[in-house]
């Protein structure tokens, strides 16, 4: 171990079945960021967790003085270098006093937790969609793509776009949309993506964003009969399947069930998800 990393057991124990592999340690904070008003990127070394993390996971973190976790996407994967990159929007007291740690304090984290995005080797062209705070997970994507993406961002307004330079450079073609204009195109995503659709060359979409969103790109997928894949959101406790508070109604094999969301998702197939 390194990093001064303070490492728990690797295994969740559920009625006797191991059912999660995740660590949960004190890591530092390398990098603190503010990309936007209420809007932060960090980078944490955790060499260990960001080998086995992958693209759709999310991580656990504690915030000092709060005893639940608050779960975070992942957005960026450097195995090489061992460290995990997050953004957030405060929206409460447990990721305001996240937005406080600075550069150099320790956080404590679990993870990686949940089921990720398909990742299609073969796949010749893609399209990644992300809503406000939906965009940060949808990077890691766009990196393992590159040139074979299409990142569809969509935004209120100017003052919270983000990331934009590092989709760029992830190779991927880029449509910036916002819901005022002030940046990018006026528009839903679902237009953009419509019109990704309609080439006829897609392979997959992948989407992360506000449930209405999600909807109305579920729906353009199945529309041009393309694979789609959706990361959901819920209010957590226990983010390891335990406390079952993130339950979501699924329907599989015709038959309507109960997931929840750190389990059985974020990452879900467009189709199971009862809107």
């Amino acid at each position: 171990m390194a990093d001064g990393e303070i490492s728990r057991p690797p295994f969740l124990l559920l009625k006797g079945e191991i059912v999660m592999a995740y660590e949960q340690m004190l890591v530092p904070v390398l990098e603190k960021q503010a990309l936007a008003k209420n809007i932060y990127r960090m980078v944490l070394q955790c060499r260990s967790i960001a080998q086995q993390a992958a693209c759709g996971q999310f991580v656990h973190l504690l915030p000092v003085g709060c005893t639940l976790r608050r779960p975070i996407s992942i957005c960026e994967i450097n195995k090489a270098a061992g460290t995990l990159t997050i953004v957030f929007e405060v929206k409460g007291t447990g990721t305001d006093a996240l937005a406080n740690v600075r550069a150099g304090e320790n956080v404590d984290i679990l993870g990686p937790l949940g089921h990720g995005f398909t990742i299609l080797p073969e796949a010749k062209h893609v399209v990644v969609v992300g809503g406000g705070i939906g965009n940060p997970p949808m990077l890691s994507l766009a990196q393992v793509y590159g040139e074979r993406a299409t990142a569809i961002c969509g935004f209120r307004s100017a003052n919270i776009v983000t990331l934009q330079d590092e989709f760029h450079a992830s190779g991927a073609e880029t449509i910036l949309c916002t819901d005022d204009g002030t940046a990018g195109r006026q528009d839903l995503v679902t237009e953009p993506l419509k019109e990704q659709l309609a080439k006829g060359d897609v392979d997959m979409v992948y989407a992360c964003g506000p449930r209405p969103m999600l909807k109305f790109v579920a729906a353009a997928a199945k529309e041009y009969g393309v694979r789609c894949e959706v990361s959901m959101e819920e209010r957590m406790g226990c983010g390891i399947g335990a406390c079952l508070v993130c339950a979501c109604q699924l329907e599989r094999e015709g038959k309507s069930v109960m997931g929840h969301v750190c389990k059985d998702g974020p990452v879900f197939p467009a189709e199971e998800v009862v809107w």
